[in-house]
């Protein structure tokens, strides 16, 4: 045995490293090459779907956009797993690909007022009986808590 590959007391050699640690070395290796395709896809993913929400609220009439653009923020803000996308052209926010909440503009089906709503993955069961959506006519500060509290436990 040369000097380069003798045994220490923790079974490494001299030289380097033993298999195992290059065995684990490269099992990590391959985990973080996943993980970082998967977070690059996540952000991308991300990227597109805020682009894309964006873009939908910049189309809509002032006193609708004002409301999207605030209730963006306070979803963005208050509930940052939930990934912004379109549904049915739409401002939708999603948990695992299934929508948790949206806004629907009161132009889009020339509806008196626009409507913040919730799917069956918003976890807001309260009983037999629960509201899933709510009419707005603007956005106030008041309404703007109730609506953080209501994300908040949506997603909880």
């Amino acid at each position: 045995m040369n000097d380069s590959t003798k045994s220490t007391a923790r079974g490494e050699t001299s030289g380097g490293f033993t298999d195992e640690e290059r065995a684990a070395m490269k099992e990590r290796a391959k985990e973080l090459k996943a993980e970082a395709s998967r977070d690059a896809r996540d952000a991308k993913n991300r990227e597109k779907g805020e682009r894309d929400v964006l873009e939908k609220i910049a189309e809509m009439p002032d006193a609708d956009r004002v409301i999207a653009e605030r209730l963006h923020a306070l979803i963005t803000e208050n509930a940052p797993e939930l990934m912004p996308k379109t549904w049915y052209g739409m401002p939708a926010y999603a948990r695992d690909g299934e929508v948790v909440c949206f806004f629907q503009s009161a132009d889009k089906f020339t509806s008196r007022y626009s409507t913040f709503g919730f799917n069956d993955p918003a976890k807001l069961d309260a009983g037999s009986m629960w509201a899933t959506s709510f009419a707005l006519t603007k956005l106030t500060d008041d309404d703007a808590k109730k609506i953080v509290a209501l994300v908040k436990k949506a997603v909880s």
